[in-house]
């Protein structure tokens, strides 16, 4: 009896011993306090009770959404900004003994850093810069993270959130923006047609004929709609002969 119940205790603790790791997940193993050289699994996994410990760490990618923060551009202007930052572990013994809470730390580091690279820039770029602020995040928090064993894959800013009156204000700049791009358009087009009606007056000038011709055409566009205006033709060259005689 006695050696039946020892059997039965020994095959309960192999089976406590016991550890099924998922493919996404690795085990660091503390030995009587120590880490471990390397993480175990995935697969089975024996853990001895009392003298090891298992911290399991996931491999897979983690979202981080990080709240909105509260923010002064350089240029005086109040924004709140979100973004989204993607990492994953790639060492776990160094995401477990470095850093007490690895997901929480990085959290927290991406808040202070969105704040501190928005902060250096000004609303123009953080609105038209989009790209460059999100590699140039995703760069620094790489760089502060490395030595937690983390990789932070991307970081994209989501939502820039304006107050109204500064929205309204850029309403009406934008506003003026198109009335003084319409006018330099329309200023351009004047001083092309311009351009354009000079040079058809000196071809004009070296042939007489093109311009009686020129003449004719435009008393048939005239002539073509439905009006009760008058017409009568005088040839050019009388004209001519005439303000001569008056000369």
């Amino acid at each position: 009896m006695p050696t039946l119940i020892i059997v039965a205790l020994v095959v309960v603790y192999l089976l406590n011993c016991i550890r099924i790791l998922n493919e996404y997940e690795r085990g660091v193993v503390f030995r009587l306090g120590r880490v471990c050289e390397k993480p175990k699994g995935p697969g089975v996994v024996l853990i001895f009770w009392p003298i090891d410990k298992i911290v399991i760490v996931s491999l897979r990618t983690i979202v981080l959404d990080v709240p909105p923060q509260d923010i002064i551009t350089r240029d005086n202007v109040s924004a709140k900004v979100n973004a989204v930052v993607y990492f994953r572990v790639m060492d776990p013994i160094k995401a477990t003994v470095e850093v007490q809470n690895y997901e929480y730390a990085t959290s927290q580091m991406s808040q202070t850093t969105l704040r501190s690279v928005i902060g250096q820039m000004e609303l123009d770029d953080l609105l038209s810069q989009r790209e460059k602020i999100n590699i140039t995040l995703q760069h620094i928090l790489d760089k502060q993270t490395d030595p937690w064993g983390i990789k932070v894959a991307n970081v994209e800013v989501k939502h820039v959130d304006l107050s109204e009156d500064l929205r309204k204000a850029m309403a009406r700049q934008a506003e003026a923006e198109r009335e003084r791009r319409g006018k330099v358009i329309a200023a351009e087009g004047e001083f092309q047609a311009a351009e354009k009606i000079c040079q058809a007056a000196e071809l004009m000038q070296k042939s007489p004929m093109a311009l009686q011709l020129r003449y004719l055409q435009t008393l048939v566009e005239i002539g073509k709609e439905n009006n009760t205006t008058t017409l009568f033709p005088v040839p050019v060259d009388f004209l001519s002969a005439l303000i001569n005689k008056k000369s």
